[in-house]
């Protein structure tokens, strides 16, 4: 490949950085097909290492999880739960017995048999048979004495190649050893976008041309353009590395060139974050995702269990804004002790608020603990929002029951077009908004976040989702109600200033990407916010909103983003 060549795709990290290529290392190798054990082997011997390889490889993920915060320890709980999956491990020794199949062999059966059920069911369960696949890996592995899938062990610090990454893996991604991810499967709203952009590792994905990237090649990884260099020249890779060495922080006071306020808040997913996050400068917390207190628990956590979890965080916050989201749940984030039945299309069935009307105790529970450790953290101003809230109705009532509970300011996710339709009406009943733009993206555009088939309609630039961003903004201000945006689209900041052009109040990101976005707006007045902003909503597409707005931006090359 010639010193020019560019490989495009989907940028869904922030940041450049130079380093030579490294390709994910090969899976595991299937069992050969049919493998038996030898006349008169011990079965039952044979069958309970099954169930202890299935043992260890959870115990090392949980203690992994342990060690992990936030959305990492979140997907590393959740692969551990499935390595001890009782009805995998049964499945696999049962073929032990009666097949008497060699327990690897056993094992890759019956993760392919969950795999090929998880697959016919569709949406977000679809997207569960990659970790399914990752489980069976390292099961395999465990049984055959081989080492677990990992990343390349190389001497030096190198972009990290692959077709995509499990989970489990890109949960443990060290940042000191991978600079930069490149994969040519995924989306914008992946995991590893997600957990990517929480590590502050630029990342391009749905790079289909990286495929043919030979092993050491140098590349020069724009996560922000959603470009991969081959070989740049030697004057660009020195600029790349002086401005990545130049250290931003934000100052804790969100503004545009011209002195316009913009809240720029963290999201925060567990309360081992909190005080990183507070440390950051961070002027509150924009998304507190209760989540984690409910994650690998087959009963739900007491009121007293959440009081203490809810309490960290409005500590680590005194003197500022928390707006704590109740639980985001149902049947596409599975949760053991909900029960939930089997959805053809979990995307649009039960989850977020309308948990609340077949399990009306959690959220009352939550609301009460929610406001007693409010009460205990008087110094902190505590806000509540529901997820996935789609009419009038459901705000009024969301609003009614947060009263009842004496939480006085109650809001709405809007990550539905309903809620961006409606905004006026629900806001004369909420006191703010936040926009989900990883969501609102998924329905507005009948894109699955997860599918990286899809992947590039799953883009927050699409003009049809700032114009939806825009109808939210106006009906907050009709109604004198502050909207924010908590998506994942608030840390590009590129996009950031569409955002604050579009009528957004609040900013809520990764931590990490908080100096990025407050320079890029202290260089940009509130007029050219608008100005750029009409340029993206009338743009064609989101690869040409994308283009326009960045070429128009030129403090984003001034600081290497």
């Amino acid at each position: 490949m010639g010193s020019t060549t560019v490989v495009t795709g989907i940028g869904v990290s922030p940041g450049r950085v130079v380093a030579p290529a490294a390709h994910l290392p090969e899976a595991v190798a299937e069992p050969p097909a049919g493998r038996r054990l030898p006349p008169g082997a011990d079965t039952e011997a044979a069958a309970a290492r099954v169930a202890e390889a299935a043992e260890d490889v959870r115990a090392g993920l949980d203690a992994a999880a342990e060690a992990a915060e936030g959305a990492s320890a979140a997907l590393l709980f959740a692969t551990a739960a499935m390595a001890a999956d009782p009805s995998l491990v049964a499945d696999a020794q049962e073929r032990v017995r009666v097949d008497h199949l060699v327990p690897e062999r056993a094992v890759w059966e019956a993760a392919d048999a969950v795999a090929a059920q998880l697959a016919e069911l569709g949406g977000y369960l679809a997207e569960r048979v990659r970790d399914i696949h990752d489980v069976r890996d390292r099961l395999v592995a465990r049984l055959t004495g081989r080492p677990a899938p990992g990343l390349p062990a190389l001497p030096h610090p190198y972009v990290l190649v692959a077709h995509d990454l499990a989970p489990a893996l890109t949960a443990t991604l060290d940042p000191a050893r991978v600079l930069a991810v490149v994969t040519t499967a995924g989306g914008p709203t992946s995991h590893t976008a997600i957990l990517a952009r929480a590590r502050g590792i630029p990342a391009v994905v749905a790079a289909a041309g990286a495929a043919g990237v030979a092993e050491g090649t140098t590349l020069l990884v724009d996560g922000a353009a959603g470009t991969v260099t081959l070989d740049p020249s030697d004057d660009v890779v020195q600029r790349v590395r002086a401005l990545a060495a130049a250290v931003r922080t934000f100052d804790g006071e969100g503004r545009t060139a011209d002195g316009q306020r913009v809240e720029l808040l963290a999201n925060v997913g567990d309360p081992a974050e909190a005080e990183a996050a507070a440390a950051s400068g961070a002027q509150g917390v924009g998304l507190f995702r209760t989540e984690f207190a409910f994650l690998d628990r087959t009963e739900a956590p007491t009121v007293e269990e959440q009081v203490a979890a809810y309490g960290r965080v409005l500590a680590a916050f005194e003197g500022r804004k928390v707006v704590v989201r109740t639980l985001d749940a149902g049947a596409d984030k599975p949760l053991p002790f909900l029960r939930a039945a089997p959805e053809a299309n979990p995307a649009l069935g039960v989850r977020g608020l309308r948990v609340a009307e077949t399990h009306p105790h959690v959220l009352e529970d939550q609301l009460t603990a929610i406001a007693r450790a409010a009460a205990d953290h008087p110094g902190t101003t505590t806000w509540v929002m529901a997820p996935m809230v789609a009419t009038v109705d459901e705000a009024e009532g969301f609003v009614a029951a947060c009263a009842r509970h004496g939480l006085g300011t109650a809001g709405i996710m809007i990550e539905v077009p309903s809620a961006a339709l409606l905004a006026a009406p629900m806001l004369a009943h909420a006191a703010f908004a936040s926009v989900g733009t990883n969501d609102l993206t998924q329905y507005t555009m009948a894109a699955d976040r997860l599918l990286g088939a899809v992947a590039r309609l799953s883009d927050a630039w699409q003009p049809a989702v700032l114009r939806l961003v825009e109808m939210a903004a106006a009906g907050g201000a009709a109604q004198g109600r502050p909207v924010g945006v908590c998506g994942e689209a608030a840390a590009d900041p590129a996009l950031a200033v569409v955002l604050v052009g579009l009528g957004v109040t609040s900013l809520s990101m990764t931590p990490r990407a908080l100096p990025d976005v407050a320079a890029v707006l202290a260089a940009t007045t509130s007029q050219e916010c608008r100005r750029l902003a009409r340029l993206a909503v009338t743009a064609p597409g989101a690869d040409h909103a994308r283009s326009v707005v960045r070429g128009g931006l030129t403090v984003l090359d001034e600081l290497g983003l």
